[in-house]
C-alpha cells in the first residue's frame, strides 16, 4: 500500500492533507523520514506520524519439528495444535505454511507473514518438499518411473507434477514432490497398492529441519532461510 493511502485509512486527515504532511518530512516509515506519497509500505512495517506511533506488526517465522498426533491447525477441540506446542507469547497472528495431517511428522513452518507463506504452499510455485517415506510393502521397482510420469487425480482432475524417488531401502525412499496436494503422498503410493505406515518431512524448499530439534521444539528461522523463498 502507498503511504499516502495508508495515512488516508489510519488518520482523519484529508489526501490533501496527508500530502502536505508527507512534504512536511513529518512522517518515518522503519525511522527513516519518507518524502514521497507513493512510497510502498508493507504490513510489516513501522509507520510514525509526528513520533506517534501508527502501525509496528513485526513479521516472524518459525521452524516446529512436528510429533505424530498433533494437530496441523490454530485451534481444534479434541487434538492438541500446533500452536499449543509455541510459549503463549508467539502464538498471537501465526499460521501455517504448509500442514501435516495427524500422523506425519517433521518439517512445519510457521508465520504470521502470509505472502512469503504463499509462496511456499501454492503449487504453482513448484517448491520441493522432501519427505522420507516407509511403506507396509515393498516399494515396487516401477514406483520411480511411474512418479516421474505423474499420476492423475481423479477428484481434483490434475496430473502430479514429476516427482522423484530415491530407495533407501526395501521399504524406506526418499520423495521429492512439488505441489502438496491433499494426502498426496500417501496417494501416490496408494496408485500402486502400497500403504504409507510413516511419513517424515525433511526440507521445505532451501529450508531443512533443524537435526538439533526434538519432536515438539521449534525456533525461529535464520534470514538465510527465510530468504530462502
Amino acid at each position: 500500500m502507498r503511504i499516502d493511502r495508508f495515512l488516508q485509512i489510519n488518520t482523519l486527515y484529508s489526501r490533501q492533507t496527508v500530502r502536505r504532511l508527507i512534504a512536511e518530512q513529518r512522517v518515518r516509515v522503519d525511522s527513516v523520514t519518507v518524502s514521497d506519497p507513493r512510497y510502498e509500505i508493507t504490513e510489516f512495517c513501522r509507520v510514525e506520524l509526528d513520533a506517534q506511533l501508527l502501525q509496528s506488526t513485526q513479521a516472524r517465522y518459525y521452524m516446529l519439528h512436528k510429533p505424530p498426533g498433533v494437530v496441523s491447525a490454530t485451534e481444534h477441540a479434541e487434538h492438541t495444535t500446533v500452536l499449543d506446542l509455541l510459549a503463549p507469547p508467539l502464538r498471537e497472528g501465526l499460521h501455517i505454511a504448509g500442514r501435516l495431517d495427524l500422523k506425519t511428522t517433521g518439517l512445519l513452518l510457521l508465520t504470521n507473514d502470509g505472502k512469503w507463506s504463499r509462496r511456499i504452499t501454492q503449487p504453482e510455485e513448484k517448491v520441493p518438499k522432501v519427505y522420507r517415506v516407509q511403506t507396509k510393502d515393498p516399494v515396487a521397482p516401477e514406483t520411480a518411473a511411474v512418479f516421474a510420469r505423474g499420476i492423475y487425480f481423479g477428484y481434483e482432475n490434475i496430473t502430479t507434477s514429476p516427482a522423484q524417488l530415491q530407495l533407501l531401502d526395501s521399504h524406506t525412499a526418499r520423495l521429492t514432490i512439488y505441489e502438496g496436494r491433499y494426502h498426496q503422498v500417501k496417494r501416490m503410493f496408494g496408485h500402486l497398492e502400497n500403504e504409507v505406515v510413516g511419513l517424515h518431512r525433511e526440507r521445505m524448499g532451501g529450508i531443512v529441519l533443524d537435526p538439533g530439534l526434538q519432536p515438539g521444539e521449534y525456533r525461529p528461522l535464520s534470514l538465510a532461510e527465510i530468504h530462502a523463498f
